[in-house]
Formats: C-alpha cells, sequence, structure tokens
C-alpha cells in the first residue's frame, strides 16, 4: 500500500462517516481511560505506600484480558462486532462507577476486583475495534485508519493522563472515576451511529461451548501453521515484557518519590504520561512517511523502534533531571508507538477477516501477559532497597536491545512469504 494509494487522514475522516464515528467513539472514551489509570494509580499509591501494591494494579489490567481472550476471539469472529463494542462500553461505564467507593486500604481488594471486569471487557472491546476497523474502510484507507487510530490512543494518553493527573493533583482522585464512567456511554452512542453488517449471521454459529473452543483451538493452530504471522503477533508481547510493564509501574515510582509534583506526585506523573504518550503518536506518524505501508520496510521499521527505545531507556535511567529523564521518555514512547502501529499495519496485510479476530485476541491476550509479568518484576524491584530504579531501567534497555536483534535475526533467516497478501 502506497502514499498514492492511501487517503489522507483528513479526508478518512471527512468521507467515511463509519470511521469518524468510531474514531470519535475512541476518542471519549480513552480520554476516561486514562483519568482512570492515573486515579487508580495514585489512590492506591496513596493508601498503600507500596510499589507492589501499585505493581499489582497493573497486573490485573493485563491479566484480565488475557484470562478472556480464548472467549473474546472466538465472540469477535463469531457475533455482530458493533453491538459487541456498544454492550462493552455500557458495561464498563457502569462498572467504573464503583470505584467511588474504594476510601480505606482495607477496601483495595474492591479496585482489583473492578478493574479485573472493567479489562476483562477491554479484552473483547479492543480485538473487536481492531476486527470491524478493516471491516469499515476501504483497503487503500487501512493504513492510514490504523495509523490515525494509533496516533489518537497516544494523543489522547497525552491529553488524558497530562488532564487526569491535573485534576487527580488539583481536585483530587474521585472525580476522574465519574468523568471516565460517563466517555464509556457517550463512545457507546457514537459507535451505534457506525453502519456496519457482519461477514456472518449469529445464526450460523453453534453455541455450544466445546464448539467455541474448537474455533478458539482452529485460530490457534493457524498461527502455528503460519510462522511469519506468528512472530508478528509477539512483537508487542515482547516490547511489553522488556520495557512498557515494568515501566509503568517504575515511573509511579518515579512521580513519588523523585520528581513529585501535585499530590502525591500526580501532576509529575501525568506529565509522563503526557509525554510518552506525544511519542507514541508522532513516531508512527512520521515514520509512516518513509515506509508507506510497504510491508519490508515496515518491518525494518520495527527493528529500530526496538533500538530507539531502549535509548530512550538509557537516557531516562541515571535520572539526572527531569527535563533529560522526559526526553529518555519520548524516545521510549517513540519506539513504542512504532512498534504497536506497524505490527497492526502487517497483521493487517496478512490475516484475512474469517480468523481476524482470533489473530488480534491472541496478540492481545500476550501482550497484556507480558505487561502483567513486567509489571511484577517492575513492582518487585521498585520494593528492592538494594535495586534502584535506574538499575530497573538500565536492565529493561537492555532486553529491549536483545528483542530488537532477536526480530533482526528472524527477519534475515525467516521463511520467505508472500508479500501483502490480504487473504479473504
Amino acid at each position: 500500500m502506497h502514499d498514492s494509494a492511501a487517503k489522507g487522514y483528513f479526508s478518512l475522516v471527512r468521507q467515511n462517516s463509519n470511521f469518524r464515528n468510531l474514531w470519535f467513539g475512541q476518542i471519549i472514551s480513552l480520554l476516561g481511560d486514562w483519568f482512570n489509570l492515573i486515579a487508580s494509580a495514585s489512590l492506591i499509591a496513596l493508601l498503600t505506600k507500596s510499589g507492589l501494591a501499585v505493581g499489582g494494579l497493573f497486573v490485573v489490567r493485563m491479566l484480565a484480558p488475557f484470562l478472556v481472550s480464548p472467549i473474546a476471539g472466538v465472540v469477535v469472529d463469531r457475533y455482530n462486532r458493533k453491538h459487541l463494542l456498544i454492550a462493552a462500553d455500557i458495561i464498563r461505564g457502569v462498572t467504573v462507577f464503583g470505584f467511588l467507593l474504594v476510601r480505606t486500604p482495607g477496601q483495595i481488594w474492591l479496585l482489583y476486583t473492578l478493574t479485573a471486569i472493567q479489562l476483562g471487557l477491554s479484552g473483547f472491546f479492543f480485538p473487536g475495534r481492531n476486527a470491524i476497523l478493516a471491516n469499515i474502510v476501504a483497503r487503500g484507507e487501512l493504513g492510514a485508519a490504523n495509523a490515525l487510530s494509533s496516533a489518537t490512543w497516544s494523543t489522547m494518553l497525552a491529553l488524558g493522563a497530562a488532564l487526569g493527573g491535573f485534576a487527580a493533583g488539583r481536585w483530587g482522585i474521585y472525580p476522574s472515576f465519574i468523568i471516565d464512567g460517563l466517555t464509556f456511554f457517550l463512545s457507546a452512542i457514537f459507535i451505534s451511529l457506525v453502519r456496519y453488517q457482519p461477514p456472518a449471521a449469529p445464526s450460523a454459529h453453534s453455541t455450544r461451548a466445546v464448539d467455541a473452543l474448537r474455533e478458539y483451538l482452529d485460530g490457534l493452530r493457524y498461527l502455528k501453521s503460519k510462522p511469519d504471522i506468528l512472530v508478528v503477533t509477539l512483537l508487542k508481547a515482547s516490547m511489553a515484557l522488556s520495557i512498557t510493564g515494568a515501566f509503568q509501574v517504575v515511573q509511579v515510582a518515579i512521580a513519588e518519590r523523585v520528581f513529585v509534583i501535585g499530590e502525591g506526585g500526580a501532576i509529575s506523573l501525568g506529565v509522563m504520561y503526557a509525554v510518552i504518550g506525544i511519542g507514541t503518536g508522532l513516531g508512527p506518524i512520521f515514520a509512516r512517511k518513509l515506509t508507506a505501508d510497504r510491508p519490508k520496510d515496515l518491518r525494518i521499521a520495527v527493528v529500530w523502534s526496538y533500538l530507539v527505545a531502549a535509548l530512550g531507556m538509557v537516557i531516562t535511567a541515571p535520572l539526572f533531571n527531569f527535563p533529560l529523564a522526559l526526553f529518555g521518555m519520548l524516545l521510549r514512547g517513540v519506539g513504542a508507538g512504532v512498534n504497536w502501529v506497524f505490527s497492526t499495519q502487517l497483521l493487517y496485510q496478512l490475516v484475512g477477516d474469517r480468523v481476524r479476530g482470533r489473530v488480534f485476541s491472541v496478540e492481545f491476550a500476550l501482550m497484556t501477559l507480558m505487561n502483567a509479568a513486567g509489571a511484577t518484576i517492575g513492582g518487585w524491584g521498585v520494593d528492592m532497597p538494594t535495586l534502584g530504579m535506574g538499575d530497573l531501567m538500565w536492565g529493561m534497555g537492555g532486553l529491549t536491545l536483545v528483542m530488537g536483534i532477536a526480530w533482526m535475526l528472524w527477519l534475515v533467516f525467516r521463511p520467505a512469504v508472500a508479500p501483502q497478501e490480504i487473504p479473504a
């Protein structure tokens, strides 16, 4: 897919009403999500004073989607994806209001439980949204739609995290939960305006659990038979393990202990999330000008994504001052963003609609599992008196470099594959 064949970002939003409504829903929902994350992390840090407890929040956020992935992938491929997205938004909105009940350290279990429900539903929502995207845009629009959607995630990370940190630091934590709940309902309204015809009627599928399990296993066998696609589905998981999972916990500790701005460092935490969001948003947009969605160039750019992310950790690790640390975090965001967007684009080019939901569900599950592992290690490391945050970040940068080398070796020695093939 070349730039000449792909519509520009503005024309895509202006001319494709289905994408526009899905995109507006994404903008609103993500704004609330980042309010929620900042508020949840700040609340746990405030009530428990424990890095491991904060790490537990990220573990729950990542394990919940992983546990529902066998069901989610089959559901996304079986049923009306639009209805699935609307239902997930409404139930998540109701769930988030329960966060208002968490007031004491003894109620942290409730926050974990509600987070598990919320993110478990996200395990249905995000693979469903990725799968439906290819159903509502033309092939020539897909690269722009994917890049714009991912850039929106990053932009709302920047804006939502900054506003969420400011709101929590200035007015307190609980208003953020109210805002998040309301955004889910508004997102559902926009998604309801999307005109979408499911590829297969729900009645064509068996409702037996054993048949659903068989379909999920068929998806895993599909990946096993396509090693190149399988390796691409591991790209986000590798970055999650090496950097993103652990750093989510480490940056909470940095905000709380090193660069403290606002109540419990909530404002500085929001600023860090914002800078990372800017990097993850702008990195893929500029890199796409060089790759033009060409499969070979996308793969090479992923190598560079690991190198840039590792360099970001090396710059951040000494924690000399806040501006320099933020620059390192910006580079870390650029690397992670390019990895995320380009691995998704490669899957769009390689995977057909019949199994797309299951493939994206497996990818999301692996990513969340590795994020959980990284968050666990990060929480443990932050609480270790003999292990500094700088040591953790040096280790994260080194592991990211190893992951990049592994991907580069795969590009050299992988079996030959057909270029830019989109199966039916």
